[in-house]
């Protein structure tokens, strides 16, 4: 099998993401993200606290910067972002940081941002640091992919992807016409509504993601509320990935800085042992 060939769509060359999710679909595993907002924990926290997180079993980062006015952040990763702005964190900053992040870690690693952030740092200026920095993909929420053509032409000229979202309301026509456009892998958003951890999801929902799994020709991971291995266990059979963001997060608040690493550790090794299998 040549690289990508098992979901029929083109990989762009030297990217991680690609290379890691293929691997992991080799090894009948499948990925586990996780979501921290950038300087949330502080900078120098949070590079140990993502070590741990590698080592227990986390096989893509997804990092948030922080915005001001997001449409699909709950509560907690509000939270997160806000404390981020109190630490000074700026775009510039987050770029600098990764760049120190990888030398400590080797998973592919996407951003979650919104566009005003991106269209004040300049497209090509945002696709050239992020290269540098050592991104694999980007995630804008508020970016329809009908509008998001030159954002996507410029990330792809870095081996960059443009990931985008889809949900069980969004009319599977387009689900499919987005899962085409797509880069990387689909985020199947869970539930209609803002992120956040619950725990449970619809019954329906399983369903739907073993329907966008067979259509899509991307790996499909799914977020909103992915909060505990039982979470994982019900929708393995319809998921390529899950992702975790405001558990972890949850997590970080309520425990005190000297048990972060070991208490977020335990955390990790309960969600990675439910995506270790054939499916």
């Amino acid at each position: 099998m040549k690289f990508g060939e098992f979901w029929g769509k083109k990989p762009l060359m030297h990217n991680q993401l690609d290379a890691t999710m293929l691997q992991l679909r080799r090894q009948k595993q499948k990925a586990l993200i996780a979501y921290l907002a950038a300087g949330y924990p502080k900078f120098s926290e949070q590079i140990k606290l993502i070590q741990g997180m590698v080592k227990n079993g986390v096989d893509v980062l997804e990092v948030g910067i922080p915005f001001s006015d997001p449409i699909a952040d709950g509560p907690t990763i509000q939270f997160a972002s806000q404390e981020a702005f109190k630490n000074g964190v700026s775009v510039k900053k987050i770029f600098h940081w990764l760049k120190e992040l990888r030398k400590k870690v080797d998973v592919p690693i996407v951003l979650m941002t919104y566009i005003n952030p991106v269209l004040a740092f300049g497209i090509e200026t945002f696709a050239r640091a992020a290269e540098q920095s050592g991104v694999s993909g980007v995630i804008v929420p508020d970016m329809i992919p009908e509008e998001s053509g030159e954002l996507r032409e410029k990330l792809n000229r870095h081996h960059i992807h443009l990931i985008h979202l889809v949900a069980p309301t969004t009319p599977f026509p387009r689900q499919l016409k987005i899962a085409r456009q797509s880069g990387g892998f689909l985020y199947a958003v869970s539930v209609a509504g803002v992120t956040g951890a619950r725990r449970s999801l619809p019954k329906e929902t399983k369903n739907w993601l073993k329907k966008i799994r067979k259509a899509s020709p991307l790996p499909v991971c799914v977020g909103f509320g992915i909060s505990n291995p039982s979470v994982i266990r019900e929708l393995k059979e319809g998921a390529d990935g899950f992702i975790v963001g405001s558990a972890v997060i949850d997590l970080i608040r309520k425990t005190k800085t000297s048990q972060r690493r070991k208490s977020m550790g335990k955390f990790i090794r309960l969600l990675s042992k439910e995506c270790d299998y054939a499916g």
